[in-house]
C-alpha cells in the first residue's frame, strides 16, 4: 500500500510541478527559473506543514503521509532541476545563479520552517483538546 500511495503521490506531484512551470514560464522577463523556485518554495512550505503537523502525534497516517511528502513533494519540489538550471544560469550570468541559490535556500529555510511552525502549533493544540 505504501508503495502505491508514494507512486499517486509521485503523479500529482509531477503534474503540478509541470502545471507550475507552464503557467509561469512568462512571468519573469530575462531567464530565471521561476517554476522551479515556487515549486521547490512550495514543496519546502507544505513538506515542512506535514511534519510539524505530525511532529508530536500522528495526525496524518503513516501511509497518506508517504504519498504526500515521499511521493507528491518528492516529485513536486524538484532539485536535481535547480541544481542544473543553476548551473546554466551561472554560464551566462554568476551574480543571477548566485541569487537564484541564495534566495532559494534562504527562503526555503523559512518557508520550511514557518511550515513546521504552523503544522506543529495545531497539532499541539488539537491534543491539548483531546
Amino acid at each position: 500500500m505504501n508503495y502505491l500511495a508514494v507512486g499517486l503521490g509521485g503523479m500529482a506531484g509531477s503534474v503540478i510541478r509541470y502545471l507550475i512551470s507552464f503557467y509561469t514560464v512568462n512571468l519573469w522577463s530575462g531567464y530565471f527559473p521561476i517554476g522551479t523556485f515556487i515549486a521547490n518554495m512550495c514543496g519546502c512550505f507544505f513538506l515542512g506543514l506535514l511534519t510539524g503537523l505530525n511532529e508530536n502525534k500522528e495526525v496524518i497516517p503513516k501511509t497518506i503521509m508517504l504519498g504526500l511528502g515521499t511521493g507528491m513533494i518528492g516529485s513536486l519540489t524538484t532539485f536535481s532541476t535547480f541544481s542544473l538550471e543553476t548551473i546554466q544560469l551561472y554560464e551566462s550570468s554568476s551574480i543571477m545563479a548566485g541569487f537564484y541559490v541564495l534566495l532559494s535556500i534562504c527562503l526555503g529555510l523559512l518557508l520550511a520552517w514557518v511550515g513546521f511552525c504552523i503544522g506543529n502549533h495545531g497539532s499541539r493544540k488539537g491534543r491539548l483538546e483531546n
